[in-house]
């Protein structure tokens, strides 16, 4: 199955919000706005409150022919501190941190759209072609060769997100020009128009082709990189047994067993030396495939 890819070009901190936050990339395609934030009472709107508050206790007061200290002083203190209170702490309204996540991906989504293609922009083949190219990155930069360094681990990391991104944008552009193609000619065409179409369908199938071959390459690829792979688990693990070796030939000596094990001992120092022969044709053949990437020289 495809997944979502983006543009190795934004800043991974960014990147990583984006790719954890598909859902909301898909409500965005479809038109969805968060919630502006709350408003707030600035400071000249709480001073305001405080204002009134105070004139509305000294109206009351005057109101009432109060005018004893005692009197404003409770007055004031039942009233006014109220509405102070009110008027510094109550203007802010808290809100949750998934509402604030959801407008920071949001506003972070909009700086960096069209960086970004979400696996539903594709139709159904370019889907597929997706999926086999991110198998095959997948195939080459969790392999044990890549991870001990037996490939060019820098440039694997710097070339296989750029080739994925490529082959993402451009099946992008080659799903939705499709589309718009399908449409027309759906309406049906005069003779005319449709020599014009006929044309611009080979072209979509050119663009498509090319495409293929890209990843067909990554997958070229990987199968060399996965040759490499066994023949390095393999030579591995007859290094392993060769390092026992001297335990093996204590036993079949002490077992009386030595015209058995001879030949088997010798079998396996051949095997280690064929398998690393192996290993190098199959790093080689895996550098090979690399340099015939597309864009690679």
């Amino acid at each position: 199955m495809a997944e979502m890819v983006v543009d190795p070009g934004v800043p991974p901190e960014d990147a990583s919000l984006l790719h954890d936050n598909p859902h909301l990339l898909s409500r965005m395609r479809r038109g969805w706005v968060p919630d502006p934030p709350p408003r707030r009472a600035g400071r000249l709107a709480r001073v305001s409150v405080v204002i009134v508050g105070l004139l509305t206790i000294l109206l009351m007061l005057m109101i009432s022919g109060i005018v004893g200290t005692s009197t404003g002083a409770l007055l004031l203190g039942v009233i006014g501190v109220p509405l102070i209170i009110m008027s510094l702490v109550g203007a802010d309204i808290p809100e949750g941190d998934g509402v604030r996540t959801d407008r920071e991906t949001y506003q972070r989504a909009r700086c960096y759209e069209g960086q970004y293609v979400l696996p539903e922009e594709l139709d159904e083949a370019s889907q597929r072609l997706l999926a086999r190219a991110q198998s095959a990155i997948r195939a080459v930069t969790y392999s044990s060769v890549n991870a001990e360094g037996l490939l060019d681990g820098v440039r694997n990391a710097v070339m296989l997100p750029a080739q994925e991104w490529e082959i993402a944008r451009l099946l992008a552009k080659l799903s939705a020009l499709r589309a718009k193609h399908r449409q027309t000619v759906s309406e049906g065409l005069t003779p005319e128009v449709a020599a014009v179409a006929e044309p611009l369908a080979r072209a979509l199938d050119s663009s498509e082709d090319a495409v293929v071959a890209r990843v067909e390459a990554l997958e070229r690829y990987a199968t060399n990189v996965a040759e490499a792979e066994r023949a390095y688990r393999a030579h591995h693990q007859i290094e392993e047994l060769r390092g026992r070796l001297g335990e093996y030939e204590e036993l079949v000596a002490e077992s009386g067993a030595d015209s058995f094990a001879v030949p088997e001992i010798t079998r396996l120092a051949q095997e280690a030396d064929q398998l690393e022969q192996a290993l190098r044709r199959s790093i080689t053949s895996a550098h090979e495939a690399f340099r015939h990437l597309p864009g690679e020289s």
